[in-house]
């Protein structure tokens, strides 16, 4: 199984859209996919793929509620159909006090037990995705955590021990890309168990390519792989799909919609071999036979 976070703690970088776009991806290289939307900001994941009717009620059943230990219902219930081969467990407006009903939980499990007991707060989404035997039900599992490093991370990756970096290789974006060594192993040292693998840091906007070869040697000098694909600056295309809740294999595929210019196709073209770089990453090599 293929399993990942797409994470930048510099936010406005196009986190959500590298999401999508790789899950669709994904899903037309028959791959199932699950991606999981654990960030509480109106305007993620879950509006992208027009899964945000019950957001609001506080009575559904979510994500949370299974973190917590006190579900309504089954696991498989929380996942919608998206489009073929996608499926989304949708963010909820309980995602906000994720932290706060955590802490809750903790100190109620840990208060019917010895004092050596430890309820592990960033290991409960690992727990319920065993639990509903989603490993084995799914190819690929993607989530997609908000830009602060909290709970709402710290699940995301315990959960799926690898990343997937989106970085804005321009001077707005230099958050995304300098110390970002750093913030990986700090998670890793919080994790305490796990080895986090980064899968690539994925150069995205980019719109000047003596910029990016710096940015490109900085990050070679922070030890962390580069994605041998980078996504160029396409605002016009982007933004269709976002206001018509559909990835951009979609919008190119929908008679519905304007036909793409050439270099908007080039950028599908970039998210397939996104997909197929990640998943060759997963894939075992096969021993030489004695």
């Amino acid at each position: 199984m293929i399993s990942y976070t797409v994470w930048s703690e510099a936010g406005g970088i196009g986190k959500t859209t590298v999401s999508v776009s790789l899950a669709a991806a994904h899903a037309r290289n028959d791959q199932s996919v699950l991606v999981i939307d654990m960030d509480p900001q109106d305007g993620g994941l879950t509006h992208h793929l027009g899964t945000e009717d019950h957001r609001k009620d506080p009575e559904v059943d979510n994500l949370v509620r299974h973190l917590v230990e006190r579900p309504k219902g089954d696991f498989a219930n929380l996942t919608q159909q998206v489009e073929d081969n996608i499926d989304i467990i949708p963010s909820h407006n309980m995602l906000s006090d994720l932290e706060q009903n955590l802490n809750r939980a903790a100190k109620m499990e840990e208060s019917m037990h010895d004092a050596n007991f430890r309820w592990p707060k960033e290991k409960q989404l690992r727990r319920v995705l065993a639990d509903a035997d989603i490993p084995n039900e799914y190819d690929v599992i993607i989530v997609d955590p908000p830009a602060t490093v909290g709970q709402h991370l710290y699940n995301a990756v315990y959960a799926t021990s690898n990343l997937v970096i989106p970085a804005e290789l321009s001077p707005k974006g230099k958050q995304s890309v300098d110390g970002l060594r750093d913030v990986v192993d700090g998670i890793e040292e919080k994790l305490g168990d796990i080895e986090i693998g980064v899968l690539g840091v994925v150069p995205n906007k980019v719109s000047d390519t003596n910029l990016q070869s710096e940015y490109e040697n900085r990050l070679a000098e922070q030890d962390l792989p580069v994605a041998p694909v980078s996504i160029r600056e396409r605002g016009s295309m982007l933004g269709e799909a976002w206001e018509n809740q559909v990835s951009i294999f979609q919008l190119a595929e929908n008679d519905e919609y304007r036909d793409l210019r050439d270099y908007e196709e080039q950028t599908l073209d970039k998210f397939d071999q996104l997909a197929k770089y990640i998943t060759e990453q997963f894939e075992q090599p096969t021993e030489a036979p004695a």
